[in-house]
């Protein structure tokens, strides 16, 4: 192990029960100018499943699974919602935590995957004052081993689900999180999700066709975002034959609402009008080859200076 004394799990953080949905969505669209009422329309995917999201069970999860034997203490933290980060670093620091790794729930590098994190880990510190404990981000992990094993493991099992007759032919459609163009001209996010899209179609084996696609896209219309959206891109496949398709959402480590609504629901739902067989494959989550990998990073030697792209 290195010279860590604990290690800090950074997420995003959601809502646990119906008060919290709408506190959640404005601290997460802060700033941005986000009209009321989109608020509440996106409020009401959260109260379909009854004011909880996926994300905080599905990283206590990981936690607990990382913990059992790793030897250092683990601490979490979001940056949107309960435990909050500045919490977390201000509970360390009472634990006489010096210096931390940190393992980001976000496996690719753009803004909103990299630099607000990193934000936000310097602003928690600098709330808590000269007592913070030295938080030391793992290197992205898009590529690792591990990583593509989890995704892959997944996909099988989502085919394994499909009807007999319809699993040699399905296609699989891999989804992330839709940014604007302009923030993807400058990161490597997208470079890194086909690059991941590749190794997890190779590992899956069979040759079989893949796409890459996005989803769950926000913000005023007239602002390009990265496309085609999964729903535009299931209409294309149909219109072209495709009758079977595995939608693994690569872009995410743990499901959030956007996985269980705009896939479980929406895609699944629009599959079905079309006649296509579909199966959503799982997230990462605690798949034991992704629980060795969080394990195997905070054992690596330690990290240069973390870069983060430009907003």
């Amino acid at each position: 192990m290195t010279s860590y004394d604990a290690l800090l799990v950074v997420s995003f953080g959601g809502p646990e029960k119906p008060d919290d949905v709408l506190p959640f969505l404005e601290n997460v669209t802060r700033g941005r100018n986000v009209p009321r009422e989109r608020l509440l329309e996106v409020a009401e995917h959260y109260h379909r499943f009854g004011g909880v999201s996926p994300i905080n069970a599905q990283n206590r999860e990981l936690i607990a699974a990382v913990g059992e034997g790793f030897g250092l203490p683990i601490y979490w933290g979001n940056r949107n919602w309960h435990p909050l980060l500045e919490d977390t670093l201000r509970q360390m620091a009472a634990d006489g935590v010096r210096r931390a790794a940190a393992f980001i729930t976000a496996a690719y590098c753009s803004w909103s995957s990299c630099r607000q994190y990193l934000d936000a880990i310097e602003a928690a510190r600098a709330a808590v004052g000269p007592g913070a404990p030295e938080i030391v981000p793992l290197r992205h992990y898009h590529d690792h081993p591990g990583f593509v094993e989890a995704n892959a493991d997944r996909v099988r099992d989502a085919l394994a689900s499909l009807p007999e007759d319809a699993r040699g032919e399905a296609r699989l459609v891999f989804t992330a999180h839709s940014i604007p163009v302009s923030m993807a001209g400058k990161s490597p996010y997208e470079a890194q999700l086909r690059e991941t899209a590749a190794l997890v179609a190779a590992a899956v084996g069979g040759d079989r066709p893949y796409d890459l696609v996005w989803q769950s896209r926000s913000g005023p219309p007239h602002i390009p975002w990265l496309e085609p959206d999964v729903l535009d891109h299931l209409e294309a496949l149909h219109a072209a034959g495709t009758r079977a398709v595995v939608v693994a959402p690569i872009g995410f480590v743990s499901d959030h609402m956007e996985v269980v609504y705009d896939l479980d629901e929406e895609a699944a739902a629009l599959a079905a009008k079309l006649g296509m067989a579909f199966a959503r494959a799982g997230t990462a989550g605690t798949h034991p080859a992704f629980v060795r990998m969080v394990r195997d990073l905070a054992a690596e030697p330690e990290p240069a200076p973390h870069a983060a792209p430009a907003e």
